[in-house]
């Protein structure tokens, strides 16, 4: 019995003893795997330290000084949690320190550089004319609102609730052989809106031939010739509106009211006729106004706004000219009394020269219908 309870003693005694032994061993094991995992540890980040003294911007101390701090912290922190090399969280740590530190850096240094650079190719990439040479006003010679201001000014001072003369038509041929017509002309109305009636008072072979006009603000006049010989009235169609008026040199649009609202206008510069100093103004048919005319140039006077001479053009070529002269002031309104229209490629011209010119006369606008040109 006591042999039995001496050898249960002694195997308890050797348990204890191998375990003591075990846990000994087990405990330097474990100090040595320790220091040699710190040694391992810190090897890496001395490695990554090692570029940082290369930077030699003043940025660059303080940005080692935080990194340090942030290592030792990291370092003090791994110890704690008893970190090992190659983790992935100390791998990212030791990233994120290194792109602190070259984010830090490159603020210092390569941001200014880099926005200069770009700033320099902005300066070399922009033409220099850009903003060292500034855009000129065009001249008032160019100026298209110019050019209208002047013909809508003309067209004022003409205005006239009516309109009346007694014409001389001397018709020149290319020998000068002088064929003579007298005419009277009345109207009544505004501009783009009035009526007129032309009326052939000699020689007898064209008495009483009239023609009625009713010009529009927006497109072509209506023109109707009444004939007394035949006892007829025709309508005058628009591709026969170039054609010469009874042997003159006018043509039927020649006889038309040129409304200001009908054209388009541009300031061609200055110039001067029969002594006058004058503007000198292209005009072209807007899309509306029918016309065998492509454009014209008019020359209007500085001193009273009165037309001096209208140059009618078919493309480039000019067809037809007319020259105003003997310019009277009557009833406040300058009126040409002479006008002179030359046809350049027949060589022919056709004078007009008005007599008992007078403004504002009481008309009936009933006067201004086929019906009553027939019974006059």
């Amino acid at each position: 019995m006591s042999e039995g309870r001496t050898n249960v003693i002694w195997t308890v005694i050797l348990t204890i003893c191998v375990t003591a032994i075990v846990i000994l061993a087990g405990g330097w094991w474990f100090m040595t795997s320790r220091n040699n995992g710190q040694q391992t540890a810190t090897a890496p980040r001395e490695v990554a330290e090692a570029p940082a003294p290369r930077r030699t911007t003043p940025q660059a101390p303080r940005n080692d000084s935080a990194r340090s701090g942030r290592q030792d912290s990291g370092s003090s922190n791994g110890r704690a949690r008893g970190g090992a090399p190659g983790t992935a969280e100390n791998d990212a740590a030791r990233g994120r320190e290194d792109s602190e530190s070259s984010a830090a850096a490159g603020r210092g240094t390569t941001a200014p550089a880099a926005e200069a650079d770009t700033g320099r190719g902005r300066e070399e990439s922009e033409p220099p004319s850009a903003a060292a040479e500034p855009v000129a006003a065009p001249p008032a010679s160019e100026n298209h609102d110019d050019a209208r201001t002047v013909m809508e000014e003309a067209q004022r001072r003409s205005e006239a609730k009516s309109y009346q003369y007694e014409g001389l038509l001397q018709a020149f041929d290319a020998k000068d052989k002088v064929t003579e017509k007298r005419w009277t002309f009345e109207r009544v109305g505004s501009h783009g809106q009035s009526k007129a009636v032309l009326r052939f008072t000699a020689p007898g072979e064209v008495k009483g031939v009239a023609l009625l006009i009713f010009n529009h603000p927006d497109r072509a006049s209506d023109q109707w010739m009444w004939t007394p010989a035949i006892e007829r009235d025709r309508r005058i169609a628009l591709q026969d509106r170039s054609t010469r008026f009874f042997g003159t040199d006018f043509s039927f649009e020649d006889l038309e009211e040129r409304d200001v609202d009908q054209y388009d206008y541009s300031m061609l510069g200055n110039d001067t006729i029969a002594g006058a100093a004058c503007w000198k103004i292209q005009s072209t048919p807007k899309k509306s106004r029918s016309s065998q005319y492509s454009r014209s140039i008019v020359w209007i006077r500085k001193d009273n706004y009165a037309p001096a001479r209208l140059d009618n053009f078919v493309k480039d070529e000019v067809v037809r000219r007319l020259n105003y002269s003997s310019i009277e002031n009557i009833q406040g309104i300058w009126t040409p009394r002479q006008l002179e229209i030359a046809e350049l490629r027949r060589g022919s011209r056709t004078r007009l020269t008005l007599h008992e010119v007078k403004y504002n006369l009481p008309m009936k606008e009933e006067g201004f219908t086929l019906e009553a040109i027939r019974h006059q």
